[in-house]
């Protein structure tokens, strides 16, 4: 979920497949499917591996129109919220990329594909020029604080495209979750990491993500440290909340755990989203240093319920973190 933002701090692939994004309907998806426009990276290409159908490509791509109109792909983001910008990545398409597209948004619960067509739907970026085997960077059109739950890429006239991301900022009904226990640094709620001391091989971003890792590249990982110091990173909750338990999953973190790590919070309510907390901001352990091990789930009871808006997980001296949860009820 780490690829280029168009230099807008704090936000998040409100699609990825990984944060529970769907490809609900197609009109088109004859040479390869709509599900892969959502998976993690750019996608690959395979030289001479053909299915029945023709090439086989890694991503989305409808066969040749032939008749008037456009094709075009709906989805579901996995993480509700206000859309900023797009990736259209037309990755390894090259003489069958599309010639154009442009993006559609709508709110609703709509699941089936002619309820789906029938939401209200609303232009937030004008049909716009592709190019092709490319990273298709473009910010949304429509400046908006309005909570999408769905988009449509549409595509002119046809071809195919690899990844499709949508960058955004998440907007849980917090009125549903008020009372509730839940994991306030998740994606999901809007927890995002603000900056880290290094992410070598994989971005923090990937500590918030929902469910276990996949692998040892799904998690956070610095690389090896030869100096003094330590690593660590800032994450800003989805809201402000009592926390009550914190958990430190290094599952698929063999040989390259920290051998120890320190949680802190503090609480500045008063901040910008994306404005890191000052020198004079106040930080309280909510796990003071612990030992880790290999490949195993770290849950820490946190005495006091104290308040939070931000937490800092501190990895002495690097290493690799699969996920961080900060239980807790907003407030």
């Amino acid at each position: 979920m780490g690829e280029t933002r168009l230099g807008i701090p704090g936000l998040v692939d409100l699609a990825a497949s990984r944060a529970g994004g769907k490809a609900l309907a197609a009109n088109d998806e004859f040479f390869a499917p709509r599900g892969n426009l959502l998976k993690t990276g750019r996608g690959v290409f395979i030289d001479g591996k053909y299915t029945t159908r023709g090439k086989w490509m890694d991503g989305w791509e409808t066969r040749r129109r032939r008749t008037p109109g456009h094709d075009w792909c709906i989805i579901q983001l996995g993480v509700p919220g206000v859309i900023r910008a797009f990736t259209v990545d037309t990755n390894h398409f090259r003489g069958n990329h599309p010639e154009s597209c442009s993006i559609d948004a709508a709110a609703g619960a709509a699941t089936g594909k002619r309820a789906l067509q029938n939401l209200e739907w609303v232009e937030i970026l004008p049909r716009s020029p592709l190019q092709g085997h490319f990273e298709n960077q473009f910010r949304s059109g429509r400046v908006s604080d309005e909570r999408v739950t769905h988009v449509r890429l549409n595509i002119y006239p046809d071809g195919g495209v690899a990844r499709f991301r949508v960058w955004g900022e998440a907007r849980p009904d917090w009125r549903a979750l008020a009372k509730q226990r839940i994991d306030l640094a998740s994606v999901q709620q809007g927890g995002v990491p603000l900056i880290a001391s290094d992410q070598f091989f994989s971005e923090p971003l990937n500590l918030l993500l929902p469910g276990r890792s996949a692998n040892m590249g799904d998690g956070w990982e610095t690389k090896r440290r030869r100096g003094p110091g330590h690593d660590w990173v800032i994450i800003r909750l989805g809201h402000r909340g009592k926390v009550s338990e914190v958990v430190v999953d290094t599952t698929h973190c063999k040989g390259n755990y920290p051998d120890t790590c320190i949680v802190e919070a503090c609480d500045e309510p008063r901040l910008p989203p994306t404005d890191l907390p000052g020198e004079h901001a106040t930080w309280r352990e909510l796990v003071p240093r612990a030992k880790l091990r290999a490949n195993a789930t770290h849950r820490f009871r946190v005495a006091g319920g104290p308040i939070a808006t931000h937490v800092r997980l501190s990895i002495y001296p690097d290493g690799g973190v699969a996920r961080l949860r900060v239980f807790g009820r907003p407030v």
